[in-house]
């Protein structure tokens, strides 16, 4: 794609999420982009990401890189709501997807949310909400966070062609504050807040990706 002058268009930015209120934290702050964003609602589980994604990337964002984000569920003790999660690939029964720019993502999030925990590695794809003995399992074997969409997100994403992907998420529960708890409404309003404050990280990110290699 160029543009009219003949020089390269900045590749787009697809920004992945599941729900409404998601949606919602990431509506501001649009500008500062180095290229087209688009921030996707996908709907909730594994499927509606999958047939969302891969519709979008079928038209003009065919070229876009992704970025899967919203709410998770935290695996590991210690974690609280309003932690940060940057996985360095995502899995699930399918298999895993690698992604790009780890290191950059938790570094430009440290300086955009300062004071919030940032925790990286693996983070696993659900189609339900994970809860007690099976959150326990799933920290056993190296995931540090749960969520629904992203493993489906990225792995429509390179499937759909080569592209940088990524997936940052806020944890909305963890193992000492699960969701059916008192304090559950303190926690929520906490990660809402925290994925308000995350897309100048996104866009660093992206721009990183627009330099030239050598």
């Amino acid at each position: 794609m160029t543009t009219g002058t003949g020089t390269p268009a900045p590749a787009p930015l697809l920004i992945a999420c599941a729900l409404g209120i998601e949606r919602l934290a990431l509506r501001g702050g649009l500008g500062g982009a180095a290229g087209p964003v688009t921030v996707l609602r996908t709907g909730m589980g594994p499927q509606a990401a999958d047939r969302a994604i891969t519709r979008a990337l079928a038209g003009p964002l065919s070229e876009a890189a992704v970025i899967a984000t919203g709410f998770c569920a935290g695996l590991a003790p210690g974690m609280h709501p309003g932690d940060l999660v940057v996985a360095d690939e995502t899995r699930d029964r399918d298999g895993h997807t690698e992604c790009a720019g780890v290191e950059l993502l938790a570094k430009e999030l440290a300086r955009a949310v300062s004071g919030r925990a940032i925790h990286t590695g693996p983070l696993v794809g659900s189609d339900h909400v994970v809860r007690g003995a099976e959150r326990a399992a799933l920290h056993a074997a190296g995931a540090v966070a749960v969520d629904m969409e992203s493993a489906a997100t990225l792995r429509s994403a390179v499937r759909a062609g080569s592209r940088p992907v990524a997936a940052v998420r806020v944890v909305v529960d963890a193992p000492e504050h699960e969701l059916v708890r008192i304090g559950t409404l303190r926690g929520g309003i906490s990660a809402f807040r925290v994925l308000r404050t995350v897309l100048p990280a996104f866009f660093e990110w992206h721009r990183s990706l627009l330099l030239p290699r050598r």
